[in-house]
């Protein structure tokens, strides 16, 4: 007997609204209507202007700052789940909190649970996201994650550069896991930049393990928030003899200063995805920012998931 398929609805939230929009046209269904409403104070209500009974429905919205989003998408999760939907996704580009992964000391939360249990809680079924910055965070659902590896979108762009002497480089200890799995798909070494840390987006100090000399260097990183790091690398690996260096970094967070220390670094570009829409006048007055998109990604393992098809299969860069 042929397997039934229930009628897929998109829907944005108010936070990831450009990405919605092309993850729907590469799918190929136009986004569900949907109102956001605010009363006097400030508080929100999302609900739905078409009947979302029975179908299978996509809730897009990344959970970066303000906190607004994040409640925005719990209540789109309930909104959906009290139309009796039939099954909720709910596709998180950028899973925000998920840097508090664990107690790094006392009495401290650990925000990445406390989100996954937000979200599991207020009715999703499963949940779709991109880059954890930690990739266990996949253990703190009790629902079915799909995490999508956005190596399938940096590796040909990349290639398409025909750096001649490349060479992998991770901004931090934590990050060397990350590079080395990048690093196998051009057969290159890897260096790692150790550093520490006097408190949050604030370094001491940092060294490189490994030769850079004469190479042209790409750091590997999921999130970018102040810059900090990857500019302070970037410049200590061209002092070490680098060739050149560029930066790729799945998530933009990019508060405060960000875009103007990038613009002021030694990095030759720093190439980033659309999981968190950029600053408009920010962005346009940094010329080294390159966004590469991951609609189409997202709209295949959308119908992939569905058409109860393989999302592993969406993992091959070649």
């Amino acid at each position: 007997m042929p397997l039934q398929f229930n009628t897929v609805k998109l829907f944005a939230g108010s936070g990831t609204l450009e990405l919605a929009d092309k993850i729907s046209k590469a799918y190929g269904k136009p986004l569900g209507d949907k109102t956001l409403s605010k009363f006097s104070d400030g508080e929100i209500q999302p609900f739905y202007n078409e009947s979302v009974r029975g179908s299978d429905v996509f809730l897009i919205q990344s959970t970066n700052q303000p906190t607004d989003n994040l409640l925005e998408l719990l209540l789109m999760i309930d909104a959906a789940k009290r139309a009796s939907a039939h099954y909720i996704t709910v596709v998180v580009p950028y899973f925000g909190y998920a840097r508090q992964d664990r107690k790094d000391k006392p009495r401290v939360a650990i925000g990445a649970k406390m989100i996954a249990n937000l979200i599991t809680a207020a009715g999703a079924h499963r949940i779709m996201t991109m880059d954890l910055h930690a990739a266990q965070i996949q253990g703190f659902f009790d629902i079915p994650v799909d995490h999508l590896d956005g190596a399938i979108i940096f590796v040909p762009y990349i290639k398409s550069l025909n750096l001649e002497n490349l060479v992998i480089a991770s901004p931090d200890m934590g990050g060397s896991y990350r590079a080395r799995t990048f690093a196998k798909f051009f057969n290159a070494e890897v260096i790692i930049c150790d550093k520490r840390r006097k408190r949050a987006n604030e370094i001491e100090s940092m060294s490189i393990i490994g030769d850079v000399t004469g190479q042209d260097v790409v750091l590997i990183d999921d999130i970018c928030d102040t810059a900090g790091t990857l500019s302070k690398a970037a410049a200590l690996i061209m002092e070490n003899g680098a060739r050149s260096v560029r930066a790729v970094c799945t998530h933009a967070v990019l508060s405060g200063k960000a875009y103007e220390t990038i613009e002021n670094s030694v990095l030759t570009e720093m190439i980033v995805t659309d999981t968190i829409q950029l600053n408009p006048e920010k962005a346009a007055s940094c010329s080294k920012i390159k966004v590469l998109s991951t609609d189409r990604l997202f709209a295949n393992a959308i119908k992939n998931v569905n058409e109860h098809g393989s999302i592993s299969d969406l993992f091959n860069v070649d």
